[in-house]
């Protein structure tokens, strides 16, 4: 089987290795697959060659166990992986470990979505191109990058340039203590990114990590989201960043507080809050009295059993609350009118044949026995 080779643009004499892979990924594989994968970011790092038989030999396992531990990173979305014709892995593309609680966790500002990088890497017989980064749509397929927004990995040059800069320095050195660690190679990436891509001052940068270490997130795959976000708003200081998330939080927080929630919102929690106040259009007043409903009728569904109400609302074009009491009466009124049409003509003591009884005369009856 031919020797593989692994590039990437940037190169370190050292092996990155991602906090997430270690909080969510490691705790679940065996040993060969560990080894596998680490061995694979070693050899990306710096452009060696290997192969399947490499790795095999290197670790005393058989080549099938290789192939193994590389369908499991697959699996779990690490790598992926290209075969020839005769199903021979020519080529793995190392992906970004996503965080796997990611989906019940929601940034305080909406999230502008963002499709995964990943590395691409030609394994052919020891040779190939420098690899390219690239975007994957929806289908898997390439896609261009067309906004100056879009993030790359940056350049050894490029880094350099970043980090000789007066400021840069304090920036930095900032950034390590609101997160309590050394700043990794991606760490920086993502700063400068920030500054050259976002175009963020220092000051918004600082700002942008502190909101969200105060809010208990210090990964910078959640710090870009907001980032994004932010930017695709047109918020360029912190005075505007400051004035954004207030308002954010605000209606967030207050409307899941109604629902008897406690929780960050989830991403489908936000939708629903998005869908009252943007699609639906509602004041938090009417959205209060309809979470308050919701609250004494059932503990659990809350936020789809709200969503009933207000879509009935919508429906018959409540704008405001004193609409609301309208809403009621006619339904109040309805309702009564439904019920006196079901009960039976008469009293109950009606729908019984009468008798004529002479109750004297039976009580005469009982005394002379």
């Amino acid at each position: 089987m031919g020797q593989l080779t692994i590039y990437k643009n940037n190169y370190m004499d050292s092996t990155v290795i991602s906090n997430l892979f270690i909080d969510e990924y490691m705790k679940d594989a065996n040993d060969a697959q560990l080894k596998v994968y680490l061995y694979l970011l070693r050899v990306i790092s710096s452009n060696k060659t290997t192969s399947i038989s490499d790795i095999a030999d290197l670790f005393n396992h058989t080549e099938k166990d290789v192939t193994r531990a590389l369908i499991y990173w697959e699996k779990k979305h690490l790598l992926s992986l290209e075969y020839d014709d005769e199903k021979n892995i020519i080529g793995i593309h190392l992906e970004e470990p996503e965080d796997t609680q990611a989906e019940d966790i929601v940034p305080l500002a909406p999230v502008v979505s963002m499709m995964p990088k990943s590395i691409s890497v030609d394994f052919n017989s020891g040779i190939g191109q420098a690899a390219e980064v690239y975007i994957k749509d929806s289908e898997g397929k390439k896609k261009e990058e067309k906004h100056s927004s879009a993030k790359h990995d940056y350049s050894l040059d490029e880094m350099k340039a970043f980090r000789s800069k007066d400021s840069t320095g304090q920036l930095l050195f900032i950034t390590e203590q609101y997160l309590q660690k050394p700043l990794s190679s991606s760490d920086m990436n993502t700063i400068l990114f920030l500054s050259e891509g976002l175009h963020f001052s220092d000051d918004m940068i600082d700002y942008l990590i502190q909101y969200c270490v105060d809010r208990g997130k210090k990964d910078f795959r959640y710090i870009e989201k907001v980032a994004l976000n932010w930017a695709e708003n047109g918020i360029t200081t912190p005075e505007q960043a400051e004035k954004y998330a207030h308002k954010y939080d605000k209606t967030i927080y207050s409307i899941m507080n109604a629902l008897g929630k406690s929780n960050m919102p989830t991403p489908k929690e936000v939708e629903f809050i998005n869908r009252w106040t943007s699609e639906y259009g509602f004041e938090t007043d009417v959205i209060f009295e309809a979470c308050e409903r919701t609250v004494l009728a059932t503990e659990n569904h809350r936020f789809e059993y709200a969503d009933k109400i207000l879509s009935n609302w919508k429906n018959a074009d409540v704008r405001h609350k004193a609409d609301i009491q309208k809403i009621d009466s006619l339904y109040q009124k309805k309702k009564n009118t439904a019920a006196f049409a079901k009960q039976p003509s008469g009293n109950k003591f009606n729908q019984f044949k009468q008798h004529d009884y002479d109750f004297d005369a039976i009580e005469r009856a009982i005394l002379s026995k």
